[in-house]
């Protein structure tokens, strides 16, 4: 899920920045402190989006860079289980899929990736021996978040699947809604 938060902070502002507008010099500092960090309680910061309040500068001795005490405006992706999220197809394995999510790519086990028995083809193709569906790189595909893993802070580990009704490739919810309609007419 994406979030638009608020992050008080004493941002460094160096002296490269002293000539710009307090807003802007703020806002390229942050950026640089903020984007692509992963934090477990906030997501994955994306992007430094404004800013809110600015407090009086402070300078130390020795270091020439003004500190502000400031409100940051950020938009992050924090995933949460159970949430149903949408991607394409990054990468496919022998083990399973990769889909991506913005920022971030998760992960389907093979196993996760349809209600079928499922073989790897040499061509990176995931085939379903029964249904006779596919799994190619690009395909656009819904997955539900099933784990989320933390353990690697620099490397968060998102577990995916598309084994529910109305996951995985449109194409696929597509047959199932026409299913559904023949059997209620």
């Amino acid at each position: 899920m994406f979030y638009k938060l608020e992050l008080r902070d004493h941002v460094r502002v160096p002296p490269l920045f002293f000539g710009e507008k307090l807003d802007s010099a703020i806002i390229k500092s942050a950026r640089t402190k903020y984007e692509g960090l992963i934090n477990q309680d906030i997501g994955i910061v994306i992007d430094v989006i404004g800013v809110k309040d600015v407090g009086e500068g402070t300078i130390i001795a020795g270091d020439g860079a003004a500190y502000y005490e400031t409100t940051i405006e950020v938009l992050t992706l924090k995933p949460e289980l159970q949430e149903v999220t949408f991607g394409r197809i990054k990468d496919i394995t022998d083990f399973g899929a990769f889909l991506t999510m913005g920022p971030i790519d998760g992960m389907i086990h093979i196993s996760q990736t349809m209600d079928d028995f499922v073989s790897f083809s040499k061509d990176k193709v995931l085939l379903g021996r029964d249904s006779k569906r596919s799994l190619r790189i690009g395909d656009l595909c819904s997955a539900r978040i099933i784990a989320i893993s933390y353990k690697d802070i620099t490397n968060p580990k998102i577990g995916l699947t598309m084994r529910q009704p109305w996951l995985g490739k449109k194409e696929w919810s597509q047959k199932e809604e026409k299913k559904v309609k023949k059997n209620e007419a």
